[in-house]
């Protein structure tokens, strides 16, 4: 199953010449950018694992294209993403977010039934990758 998070998620794999126009654009834009990773992709986490500090006064998108492959390198079976940070006053949030790395295998989701209080039915989702410990989720 793969994972739709983020701008980009229901296109194909961006290519590294394409990230890297897209890190060039939030450049452009005067946004901090940023590479985090998490093997836990489920749509509430919103605390992935940063990778190093934001790049905030950085002007060529080289430095940070490094960066991600140097993640890739690190975490080969997580899911890697960047983000753009507009500290402009009146903004001062994530202007854009997208997966530049996923694991060869995505085990994905499955939701959950649950009857609670009276006839109330409810729903959650449950990430198959938990069931394995952190750092074992996308290995054999």
């Amino acid at each position: 199953m793969r994972i739709t998070q983020g701008a980009f998620s229901f296109l194909a794999d961006l290519t590294d010449e394409q990230i890297r126009k897209q890190v060039e654009y939030a450049l452009k834009n005067k946004w901090a950018v940023s590479v985090e990773f998490t093997d836990d992709p489920h749509p509430r986490n919103t605390f992935w694992e940063m990778w190093g500090l934001p790049m905030f006064d950085l002007e060529d998108p080289a430095g940070i294209v490094y960066e991600i492959n140097a993640c890739r390198k690190a975490y080969p079976n997580h899911y890697i993403k960047v983000n753009a940070f507009d500290h402009t006053k009146g903004w001062e949030t994530i202007r854009m977010s997208f997966i530049v790395h996923r694991p060869t295998n995505e085990p994905g989701f499955s939701l959950v039934r649950q009857e609670v209080k009276g006839r109330t039915i409810s729903y959650t989702l449950h990430s198959y990758a938990t069931d394995k410990p952190e750092g074992k989720r996308y290995t054999d």
